[in-house]
């Protein structure tokens, strides 16, 4: 007597549990964090040193004077 067809509750926590799964499906699918070492052991020592905040740049420049208070 309790199909989802006569209780909308039920339908409702059939469709919350869905998209439960489908959130985890989608965490697993993540690429692991081993890949970003694999790319940072390709730097040499310097590149990994350097600096690489330009404050004079163009997208540093439109962030700050979007948020100015």
């Amino acid at each position: 007597m309790s199909s989802t067809k006569n209780n909308p509750a039920a339908a409702r926590r059939g469709f919350l549990r869905a998209i439960g799964l489908s959130g985890a499906a989608a965490a697993a699918a993540v690429v692991p964090a081993g890949a970003n070492a694999q790319a940072a052991a390709k730097e040499n020592k310097a590149e990994r040193e350097k600096a690489r905040y330009k404050a004079d740049s163009a997208h540093v420049q439109a962030f700050y004077r979007t948020n100015r208070y």
